[in-house]
């Protein structure tokens, strides 16, 4: 809330430095001031480039030759080992108990009383009419000029 303060009072300190009468005239003398001609625009004259020599060819390198790989045979792995294969017991069976069905109450049946029979509201369809504004302000006595003689 403090730094919203002190813009303002900044915007304000700007605003009036900027209105001030001798800003008012430097810009009233400069508006008065006949314009000057722009000046011809000339294109800078381009130096011609040097020629390069040619590039030098690129030499021919030797083709390197590999070493055939050695053929030895590749080592064998050992076989993995075989695991017995294990099987579960069987789950007990115990028998579930079974819950008798609750019986639901059953709920009087309500019934509702009719709706009263009002009749709805009617929409006008005319628009009234707006007060008219005076157009004349009425005078008052102490704020008027004196008589002129």
């Amino acid at each position: 809330m403090a730094s919203c303060n002190h813009v303002f009072i900044l915007a304000l300190i700007v605003t009036l430095s900027l209105s001030s009468i001798n800003m008012s005239l430097a810009a009233r003398q400069l508006l008065q001031t006949p314009a000057a001609p722009p000046p011809a625009l000339t294109l800078p004259t381009v130096p011609s480039l040097p020629t390069l020599p040619p590039l030098p060819s690129v030499p021919t390198l030797p083709q390197a030759t590999l070493p055939p790989l050695p053929s030895t045979p590749l080592p064998t792995l050992p076989t993995q080992p075989t695991l017995p294969r294990t099987t579960l017991p069987p789950l007990p069976s115990t028998q579930i108990p079974s819950l008798p069905n609750p019986t639901l109450p059953t709920v009087p049946k309500v019934t509702l009383p009719p709706l009263p029979a009002t009749p709805l509201p009617t929409i006008p369809t005319t628009i009234p009419s707006i007060p008219t504004i005076p157009t004349t302000i009425p005078s008052i006595p102490f704020f008027s000029p004196p008589p002129s003689n």
